[in-house]
């Protein structure tokens, strides 16, 4: 039903009447980013080591930039994993003048990008774990609020914050801001942005070290639900750190209709079946729609006062 509906175009005429951004990709014309970076000066002692993996193949419109905002956070204990599936129209060239500036780049074949996700952590030894696309962005000083926050929590597991929507040229068109963590929400329905979720190795231990191969499309939010399942801590952070970009070619459009929907049907099955009855699971998707609408208001006036 929900392919149907994608299809159809319903579930986004639905979204815009009701003045929904989250889920919504092409949100306004494009304009400068509201955001050019976020944090401010703080403690950097004791940070704990990150290790981040981008997968690529054929991404050489965009790579470098991706690369670019991960080296330019200058991250004090950082290792960064490119794995590359052996591309063929020029990522290999850009991805070489990154060689010996603190970056491993992988170039081999494998069998997706989740096979390469997996091939990229079986090289990691950071105490936090992310992954970031190789037509995604941190804005600066994502790297050192994340390392500093879970540094001053320590009982907190996997953090994840909001995203700012850009297209080819990297003008801004969207944004997704969440009203905070909600794990019976998360049961059914995926809003965590991919590229701004960070967790901690020994949870990603606890729930098997891997992602799961079988998904292509809903890999990530499958590692989310095996988290909830080991009974991670999360916590959502109110903050604007990660640039998803919007293009023609892109995975998350062209495959979602096909193998997408299927494989998040699966998942919903899996683990939201029977946790509470489909009218309570409306209203608490509507109460949690409710408060994105609300701080998604308040958000030009927080810029403002940040600026």
């Amino acid at each position: 039903m929900r392919a149907i509906l994608s299809d159809l175009g319903l579930g986004t005429a639905l979204r815009r009447m009701a003045g929904l951004r989250l889920g919504l990709l092409h949100q306004y014309p494009p304009r400068p980013l509201s955001v050019s970076a976020i944090g401010e000066q703080g403690n950097d002692s004791d940070l704990p080591s990150i290790s981040i993996v981008t997968p690529s193949f054929n991404q050489a419109a965009f790579v470098g930039k991706t690369v670019d905002s991960v080296l330019s956070q200058h991250y004090p204990a950082l290792q960064y994993i490119v794995q590359d599936a052996v591309s063929s129209d020029g990522s290999q060239a850009i991805l070489a003048n990154y060689r010996g500036r603190g970056v491993d780049i992988i170039v081999e074949a494998d069998k997706g990008q989740t096979n390469a996700l997996n091939r990229g952590f079986a090289r990691s030894n950071g105490e936090v774990m992310a992954y970031l696309n190789s037509d995604d962005m941190l804005l600066p000083g994502t790297l050192h609020m994340v390392g500093r926050y879970f540094r001053d929590h320590p009982s907190v597991e996997v953090i994840y914050g909001n995203r700012l929507v850009v297209d080819e040229q990297g003008s801004e068109i969207g944004r997704w801001i969440l009203p905070g963590h909600d794990e019976e929400v998360l049961r059914f329905v995926d809003y965590v942005p991919q590229e701004t979720m960070f967790w901690r190795r020994k949870l990603w231990e606890r729930a098997g070290a891997s992602f799961d191969e079988r998904f292509h499309f809903a890999m990530d939010w499958d590692l989310i639900l095996r988290f909830i399942r080991a009974g991670a801590i999360f916590n959502h952070v109110p903050g604007l750190f990660g640039l998803f970009r919007v293009h023609g070619d892109q995975k998350s459009q062209k495959d979602f209709r096909d193998r997408g929907a299927r494989e998040m049907a699966e998942l919903r099955h899996e683990h939201a079946s029977g946790s509470m009855h489909m009218t309570q699971r409306i209203l608490r998707h509507f109460a949690y729609l409710w408060k994105h609408k609300q701080a998604d208001a308040a958000l030009p006036a927080a810029i403002r006062k940040n600026g």
